[in-house]
């Protein structure tokens, strides 16, 4: 079980999606490592609410805000 606050969760959302739509062949030593970061994105996406929204990248903005390291 993984833990993650809703912004942490958006945040890896978005990370992933945008991951997962580029091609990767050489990142991954077997296709079972892709398999499962498409598995995690739709766990993800299941769980989420803001990716309706029409303000979505506003939310995304907010919370990697919220996630990152304060200087």
């Amino acid at each position: 079980m993984i833990d993650l606050s809703s912004d942490e969760a958006l945040v890896l959302l978005d990370w992933l999606y945008r991951f997962n739509e580029r091609e990767h062949p050489s990142l991954f030593q077997d296709q079972a490592e892709q398999r499962v970061l498409w598995d995690l994105e739709c766990v993800l996406e299941k769980l989420s609410v803001e990716i309706f929204k029409p303000d979505y990248e506003g939310l995304v903005a907010k919370a990697r805000e919220k996630v990152r390291d304060k200087e």
